[in-house]
């Protein structure tokens, strides 16, 4: 085990009581192209306002390559607010996941952080997705991020994932590709 294995710290452990919301979606494209085409989006083109979440207006330090474990990036949102993002796992044709921790927005009195995972499975000719993140809840918000948050979390997870497909399905078509 290298130094920085043995001092990184997972937020999120088998003990934890978290919140998981999951959403799915499913692409003609194959599986490999999907991945290919939605790990490393454009977040500002697919992240858009659904009350009561912001958007994402920019990404600080938006790196050309986002596909190794412990990468760091920094989406602000459109209400001011910014977090940060990191890079857990990278499975290239298959999934990765990530940490989000330090929300400026009101996330950050709700949560430690967030494990967002991807899952990109074949689905007949095309792909089914898998999101899910994970909430790490606070002491005592639990209740909250449980509760009322979740549905709302939900439907702005599932907008994003749909803008997602779209822009699969779009970059298919353009490409030609199938």
């Amino acid at each position: 085990m290298t130094t920085q294995e043995q001092t990184q710290q997972t937020l999120i452990s088998a003990g934890d009581h978290t919140v998981p919301i999951t959403v799915f979606a499913r692409t003609s494209a194959p599986t490999g192209r999907t991945f290919e085409i939605i790990a490393p989006i454009d977040l500002t083109q697919v992240f858009n306002p659904v009350w009561p979440f912001p958007g994402v207006s920019s990404i600080h330090n938006n790196l050309p390559e986002w596909d190794r474990p412990g990468l760091s990036r920094y989406p602000q949102f459109d209400d001011g607010s910014q977090a940060t993002e990191t890079l857990t796992e990278y499975v290239e044709g298959y999934g990765f996941a990530y940490e989000l921790t330090d929300f400026t927005n009101v996330l950050g009195q709700l949560a430690e952080g967030v494990r967002g995972e991807w899952s990109f499975l074949p689905d007949a000719n095309g792909t089914m997705i898998r999101w899910t993140y994970e909430f790490l809840p606070k002491a005592g918000r639990r209740p909250i991020l449980a509760g009322p948050f979740a549905p709302l979390w939900k439907r702005y997870m599932q907008r994003a994932l749909d803008e997602m497909v779209k822009h699969v399905e779009l970059t298919l078509a353009a490409t030609g590709d199938r």
